[in-house]
């Protein structure tokens, strides 16, 4: 573990795989203690396996929000870190766009991580030490066609990170979100999916004529790129950021 970063305890959501399994791999790396969130059991072995503690929950739940923040707790005495990551797609035009899938969407990752937040603040408070990653998307800053419920929960939480910004600079609790273009994930592999059904596309042709389409650098990102900018916001080098939306593009909204 490096000199420079002081243990803390961090909460984690949508860990299973992608970006939430590498920011637990990463923290664990760096000597945090970390309860993975995940609704799919299968984030137990991945939990394990990087030496994490796992809380099995569906975050469309309020109860189950504050449920998580609360083990949390009991196992470890604060909560430090907060990164809500978890997250869902579904590629439908507005008109066809199914009201369940809507609310679900929305839940997940707009209510939760303000649930999860909520439930935090009281720990990072009484500790004057505070961290809330929120990873957003470039879809926070733009909009693509057949996304309408992740490009709405996606701007309402750039809208959530400034205000907690805001209350928690006093209390030593900081709030930044990170708007990355397409990383290479199981979410993003199942948008190339229904993308080239959406537009009667080749997988091929979404990855280079949608996905690529606007960025400078032809490539998807990597889960671990991500991580090691989770980790720049939640350490105590970042304590005069906050309320900042980090593009993490390619270069996409360069334009």
């Amino acid at each position: 573990m490096s000199a420079s970063v002081t243990p803390r305890v961090a909460l984690v959501t949508g860990t299973s795989s992608g970006i939430g399994e590498a920011v637990v791999r990463h923290f664990c790396q760096l000597g945090h203690q970390v309860l993975a969130v995940d609704f799919n059991p299968a984030g137990r072995e991945v939990a394990e396996e990087a030496g994490a503690s796992f809380f099995q929950a569906d975050l469309t739940d309020g109860e189950a929000c504050k449920a998580a923040v609360a083990e949390a707790i009991k196992r470890f005495g604060r909560v430090d870190i907060l990164v809500n990551n978890a997250g869902i797609q579904h590629v439908s035009p507005i008109e066809e766009f199914p009201e369940a899938k809507w609310r679900q969407i929305i839940d997940l990752m707009l209510t939760a991580p303000f649930l999860l937040t909520q439930a935090a603040w009281p720990s990072m408070r009484e500790n004057g030490w505070g961290r809330i990653v929120n990873i957003a998307s470039v879809h926070a800053q733009v909009a693509s066609p057949g996304k309408s419920a992740y490009i709405s929960a996606k701007h309402g939480m750039i809208g959530l990170t400034k205000t907690a910004a805001l209350e928690g600079g006093a209390q030593g609790i900081t709030a930044n979100a990170i708007c990355p273009a397409y990383v290479k994930t199981p979410l993003v592999d199942n948008q190339i999916a229904d993308q080239a059904k959406l537009h009667g596309m080749q997988e091929q042709e979404v990855i280079e004529q949608i996905m690529l389409k606007n960025a400078a650098v032809k490539r998807l990102i990597e889960p671990g790129e991500v991580a090691e900018l989770v980790a720049y916001l939640a350490s105590d080098a970042a304590g005069a950021v906050t309320g900042a939306s980090w593009n993490m593009d390619l270069g996409w909204t360069a334009q």
